[in-house]
């Protein structure tokens, strides 16, 4: 009986078949990563490094900033895929069912714009094609021993970088998070059949931050200038005269900064070295070409 006791106490209190990570916190994001991007934003026509399509090339080209001035675009929040990327404080806690102490879902909680998303833990099953699309979806997660893998469908379009390019209503998005003593790292792979040419990945990093404070983000719509009702920003296709500047300012080829999965190999290296090679001056460094007139000298 003795025994008996023993083994059954060592079965109840020891540690679990798999052992689930405590994600639960305050988490601050770390912008070693991507950090031009993610804070002060990307340039116009930088593509680079994305697997994009012609598709979405073309959308990303028709976009115009000035579309986040109009009335219903300025309190949008970021959908689930990118909202990491962001402003990102975040708060993440369990929903517990208090009859039987399982835990229904994961939420989280970010600053930007306030999005607040349900990852159910519960093994329901996700909606069928019709249900509503929202900016965070429609999650759950199960864990692959100490890592959290969610699985999210019915996403409201929403973009992959703040430059114009789109991300679909039909993607799907699949995330990992993974605790490492007090860092937490997110990695986020979208699959979209319409904008994508290949999967895309990309991880974003945060830091265990108790004494974080997440305060509310009230969003107040403003009309700064008068436009017509019907008033959509945007370029017609060929028209957008920035799209080249930054290419040009790398001195790089501009279908380099276009993206796609050509383009993110490393065969596609002698290109730019060609290109750049190309747009050297010739002669000994720091030697420029004479004049050829005095009219020339002149200011």
């Amino acid at each position: 009986m003795k025994r008996l006791l023993f083994l059954s106490a060592t079965i109840l209190l020891g540690p679990p078949a798999y052992a689930q990570m405590d994600l639960v916190g305050e988490w601050s994001p770390q912008y070693h990563e991507d950090q031009p991007e993610r804070l002060g934003g990307p340039a116009i026509g930088d593509y680079a490094g994305l697997p994009i399509n012609d598709a979405a090339r073309l959308a990303a080209e028709s976009w115009d900033a000035n579309i986040l001035s109009v009335p219903e675009h300025q309190c949008k929040p970021h959908p689930a895929d990118y909202s990491p990327r962001g402003p990102a404080n975040m708060r993440l806690w369990k929903e517990v069912d208090p009859l039987t102490g399982d835990v229904i879902a994961l939420r989280t909680h970010i600053q930007w714009q306030a999005p607040e998303r349900w990852i159910y833990m519960d093994g329901r099953p996700h909606p069928d094609e019709y249900a509503p699309h929202t900016w965070q979806g429609f999650s759950t997660g199960e864990w692959l021993g100490p890592i959290l893998k969610v699985t999210t469908t019915h996403l409201k379009k929403g973009w992959i970088r703040r430059n114009g390019v789109p991300r679909s209503d039909r993607a799907e998005l699949t995330e990992y998070f993974y605790r490492h003593g007090d860092y937490l790292t997110w990695t986020a792979i979208i699959n979209d059949p319409v904008y994508l040419s290949e999967p895309m990945i990309r991880t974003s990093d945060f830091r265990w931050a108790p004494t974080q404070n997440v305060g509310i983000y009230p969003c107040e719509i403003v009309s700064e200038v008068d436009q017509p009702p019907d008033w959509v920003p945007h370029w017609l296709p060929g028209e957008n005269i920035w799209l080249d500047e930054l290419a040009n300012e790398m001195g790089v080829p501009v279908e380099a900064m276009q993206g796609g999965p050509e383009t993110m190999l490393p065969e596609y290296r002698p290109t730019v070295v060609e290109h750049q090679q190309e747009q050297r001056p010739i002669g000994p460094p720091g030697e420029a070409e004479a004049p050829e007139s005095e009219e020339e000298l002149e200011p």
